[in-house]
């Protein structure tokens, strides 16, 4: 599988940006796929998850962005998307996504070696 993530750029504090990550190779519909943000100098965090149609297509937020962003699935394009409003300046970083074949949303679903496949990451810059 091969994850093409896309969207980042610079927005104002309040702003909003959608991200995407585009999987070739495979249907993204059998993996839990999750958003990783990596700021300068800071470990990789997890962000999202949104698990496959077999897990029952649930989502998951950390607490920092719940209310503010929304994980979405669209099979038709085979993409998943993140949905950034009322961005904070503390969103700044590079984001991930990644695939984990499992296809579950669960307490691992935040440890990066949890995932088989990963994107390149997208740059969102939140400044005024």
């Amino acid at each position: 599988v091969q994850l093409q993530a896309s969207g980042g750029g610079l927005v104002q504090p309040g702003g909003s940006l959608r991200l995407s990550c585009t999987a070739s190779g495979s249907t993204l519909d059998h993996y839990a796929i999750s958003w990783f943000r990596q700021a300068p100098g800071k470990e990789r965090d997890w962000v999202s998850c949104f698990s496959s149609s077999a897990d029952g297509t649930s989502t998951h937020y950390t607490d920092s962005v719940k209310g503010r962003f929304a994980i979405s699935r669209d099979n038709a394009k085979n993409t998943v998307y993140l949905q950034m409003n009322s961005l904070k300046v503390e969103d700044t970083a590079i984001y991930y996504c990644a695939a984990d074949h499992r296809g579950h949303c669960t307490y691992y679903s935040a440890t990066p070696q949890t995932y088989d496949y990963w994107g390149q990451g997208t740059q969102v810059t939140v400044s005024s």
